[in-house]
C-alpha cells in the first residue's frame, strides 16, 4: 500500500480501537465533549464526500503493470477509505454526554448510511477516465 493509505489505516485503527474500548467502559470517555450527536449528520456528510473525492484522486495516480492487480488494489484502497474514517463518527458518539446517547441511540447508524452515501457518489458518478492521444 501507499504511504497515504498506511497512515489512513493506523489512524483508523487507533480512531475504532478507541471507540470500542468507549463502547465496553475500559476508556470512560463519554461527556468529554458536549456535542449534540445530530451534528453527527453534518461530520459524516463533510467527512464522506471528502474521502470519496480523495479515493478517486488517490485511485487516478494508481499505476499498476496488470489489470488483476490493479483490481486488488482498488479492493483495499476502497476498504480502507470506506470503513476507516467512520471510526470518528463513533468516537464523537462516544464523547456525548449521556442522556444525549440514551435519548438518540441510532444516530450513529444513521450517520454511517449518511457518510456512506455521500462517500460513493462521486466514487459511482465519476467521469470515464481520459484517453490520451498517440
Amino acid at each position: 500500500m501507499l504511504r497515504l493509505e498506511l497512515i489512513l489505516l493506523v489512524a483508523a485503527s487507533t480512531v475504532w480501537l478507541l471507540a470500542a474500548l468507549a463502547l465496553f467502559g475500559v476508556v470512560p470517555l463519554a461527556g468529554t465533549l458536549d456535542v449534540g450527536l445530530y451534528r453527527l449528520y453534518s461530520v459524516a456528510a463533510v467527512l464522506g464526500w471528502v474521502t470519496g473525492n480523495v479515493y478517486l484522486v488517490r485511485l487516478r495516480y494508481l499505476r499498476l503493470p496488470r489489470e488483476p492487480l490493479l483490481r486488488f488494489w482498488r479492493q483495499r484502497f476502497l476498504f480502507a477509505y470506506l470503513v476507516g474514517p467512520p471510526g470518528v463518527l463513533y468516537l464523537l458518539r462516544a464523547l456525548a454526554p449521556v442522556p444525549e446517547q440514551k435519548a438518540a441511540p441510532f444516530v450513529p447508524v444513521y450517520a454511517l448510511g449518511v457518510y456512506a452515501i455521500f462517500f460513493l457518489v462521486p466514487v459511482t458518478l465519476r467521469p470515464p477516465p481520459r484517453r490520451r492521444p498517440g
